[in-house]
């Protein structure tokens, strides 16, 4: 019998794996997850690359998939150190034959690979299974992917199919005589833990089974699908949208996983709009992969793909103000306070804050990117450098584009519930100026017991002035 070593990324689970069925068809087989150093050190503008939310995540995820791994009869192998020096010995020590692993596309993952193929004398197959639609079934190579979102969602819709699930192993055969290890804690991580505040809007766990906890019962329990798409960009509660993400993003869920729940969903219960948009936004993920693919390290230079020549700010003063929430702008201020406290944040949040940061005060969306890649427990190197260069005017939408913020809160907070629910200091204001606070007369702060300047931050910025400077700077 072969011998075989499968290697876990970002693919954090045992249904619909591609490259755990092929390492455990006729072979033993030995599974690895490596801790690498690298993914815990700093990021260029100095922040933690893997901060103490997404470390508990990601703990957890290896936990139960170690779990998984033992129900049908194998055991997951640990280890701290770089994957390109530890899989390569694991394999020449145990003579295995082959290494199963799925492929990224960035810049440092892929010199990982470059660096494995190099060190190791056994044979190394990549298998494909981060997005809904694989490569070999898409009307495009990397080079050909379009600049555009929508003409890429068309074709690939008209043209490609999503593949069905790879079937789960009932039974593996383990290779043994190997010693599992112990799954690190977050000190011994160098990772001061953090509990999640209580006001989360989800208690999220990591790893696969809370992943098909949470869809089914956010699909069939909750029944919440049918109104995805209108109650997306609220900000509060567990259900105003899926949740997924983090789930998506260290691959303890299948994005075709949840594309096969969906039409199992439209075929017994409804088909609608909402059942649509759940496919559409991870088509929006399959782009930002592919497109990340295609563009290289250019995701993550100031000027994005577009390689826009523009003068950015580093100014760290402002940078911590928008950081910690001390804006003196309500709407900011409470997503900060929540992504600071919990590790995630609304869709709509992100993009407001993104705007906020990289258009409003003109700092380096770098800066942004790194602070969310420290703190998501979402975080997906592809969708979160996508997003940032979108908003920042260097990415996908070659618009000027930017948002009023003010209208943004009103639109999605009318009430101010969200601002009051992460910034208590403002409770007693009413719903007419809870977006504005520094409007109040002094008459009014003192009614309220409340000062500003003192007890809530004046605006750092004159909104409709940087909008001015925005329209100036065209395109």
């Amino acid at each position: 019998m072969s011998k075989t070593l499968l290697w876990f990324r970002n693919d954090l689970r045992i249904h619909d794996n591609e490259a755990l069925r092929l390492a455990s068809g006729d072979s033993e087989i030995l599974p690895v997850y490596c801790f690498d150093p690298r993914h815990f050190a700093e990021t260029s503008f100095g922040f933690q690359k893997t901060g103490p939310y997404r470390a508990q995540f990601l703990i957890e995820s290896v936990i139960d998939l170690r779990n998984n791994l033992q129900e049908i009869g194998a055991d997951l192998i640990v280890r701290k150190g770089k994957p390109e020096e530890i899989l390569p010995a694991l394999a020449t020590e145990h003579d295995v034959d082959t290494i199963y692993a799925h492929k990224e596309v960035t810049g440092e993952e892929l010199q990982v690979e470059n660096n494995l193929e190099k060190n190791a004398d056994a044979t190394i197959e990549w298998c494909w299974g981060a997005t809904l639609y694989h490569p070999d079934d898409i009307p495009y190579d990397f080079d050909s992917i379009p600049k555009v979102f929508t003409n890429f969602r068309k074709r690939v819709e008209k043209k490609s199919s999503v593949r069905h699930l790879q079937l789960q192993p009932e039974h593996v055969t383990m290779i043994q005589g190997v010693k599992p290890g112990e799954i690190p804690s977050c000190p011994e991580l160098g990772v001061e833990p953090q509990s999640i505040d209580d006001r989360a809007v989800l208690d999220f766990k990591g790893g696969e089974t809370e992943a098909l906890r949470r869809l089914q019962n956010y699909f069939w329990e909750r029944d919440q699908l049918k109104s995805y798409k209108f109650t997306r960009n609220r900000l509060l509660g567990a259900d105003y949208s899926s949740k997924f993400s983090p789930w998506l993003a260290n691959g303890s869920l299948s994005p075709r996983k949840i594309f096969r729940e969906v039409k199992k969903y439209e075929e017994e219960r409804k088909k609608n709009v909402s059942t649509y948009w759940m496919i559409f936004e991870l088509i929006w993920r399959d782009y930002f992969r592919y497109s990340a693919g295609k563009h290289g390290d250019r995701i993550f230079s100031a000027g994005g793909i577009q390689n826009k020549d523009r003068e950015w700010s580093t100014d760290r003063e402002q940078f911590q103000k928008w950081a910690h929430g001390e804006t003196g702008i309500p709407f900011i201020d409470a997503n900060m306070r929540e992504i600071n406290e919990t590790g995630y944040m609304s869709n709509r949040g992100r993009q407001n804050v993104a705007s906020f940061l990289a258009q409003n005060l003109n700092i380096d969306w770098r800066m942004g990117a790194e602070y969310f890649e420290s703190l998501l427990i979402d975080y997906d190197v592809c969708s979160n450098y996508g997003n940032w260069m979108y908003n920042s005017t260097v990415g996908q939408d070659p618009r000027n584009r930017y948002f009023n913020i003010i209208n943004q809160a009103e639109k999605y907070d009318s009430g101010g519930d969200y601002i009051r629910h992460w910034l208590p200091e403002l409770k007693n204001i009413p719903d007419e100026k809870i977006h504005e606070p520094h409007k109040l007369s002094g008459q009014e702060q003192q009614g309220l017991g409340l000062e500003i300047g003192k007890d809530y931050s004046e605006p750092m910025i004159d909104l409709d002035k940087s909008y001015e400077e925005i329209r100036a700077r065209g395109s």
